[in-house]
């Protein structure tokens, strides 16, 4: 069997890899930056018509499985691959489940357009196209679902548990913490959620996220 990941790590491709990386699983690295046409050629159109990275092919004796969307694929890697032992990322209760599911799809449709534009106005872009009026809006706007967060990792630090799903860092974690990290740039107001930010602080130091970041 041959797991395929295409992408490079300075992208939500990071998702995947890191989520391989943690899991200690053998993959091949194809790197296929977003600029530059990579992403819209035949080959990979035929991967991904959609044309944008990550994509995961995964070689299995039943055939090879297709997925894209980063999400989709960070938690594709930790049901298929991990194992539910309570020992690893992958969710090992339904419990754990349900709370990966849930934490991803609302980093996705709760935080991550305001946390990208924080990223690219305070720090990603060209210091004279930055539109800081933009960030600031959106810092605003933040404050809402990083509340939520904040609640939700004091509830969870209250019944001993330093993690989103469990007492351990797991791929509910690694999919938030991907998005969470765009806000950094914003540290005044990163400063008003002392939970989100020593768990933040927690996810993104560890060795397998800066090795997926470092993949180019």
């Amino acid at each position: 069997m041959t797991l395929k990941i295409y992408g490079i790590g300075a992208s939500r491709a990071a998702r995947p890899l890191w989520a391989a990386l943690e899991l200690g699983v053998p993959f091949e690295h194809i790197a296929t930056p977003y600029q530059g046409g990579a992403t819209r050629t035949l080959e990979f159109l035929a991967i991904n018509p959609n044309g944008h990275i990550p994509a995961v092919v995964d070689e299995r004796p039943e055939g090879a499985v297709t997925v894209w969307e980063s999400m989709a694929c960070a938690l594709y890697i930790a049901r298929v691959h991990g194992k539910a032992d309570g020992q690893t990322i992958t969710p090992a209760t339904p419990r754990e489940e349900a709370e990966a599911l849930r934490w991803s799809f609302w980093a996705v449709s709760e935080l991550e357009s305001d946390a990208l534009t924080v990223l690219m106005h305070r720090m990603a872009m060209p210091a004279d196209q930055r539109k800081p009026e933009l960030a600031d809006r959106a810092e605003s706007r933040l404050k809402v679902p990083l509340t939520v967060l904040e609640k939700h990792l004091q509830a969870q630090n209250a019944k001993g548990e330093a993690f989103l799903a469990a007492n351990r860092f797991t791929v509910a974690d690694l999919c938030v913490a991907s998005v969470a990290s765009w806000v950094r740039p914003a540290g005044d107001l990163l400063a008003q959620y002392p939970a989100v930010s020593a768990w933040l602080h927690a996810c993104v130091e560890r060795p397998a996220h800066k090795q997926a970041r470092a993949l180019k």
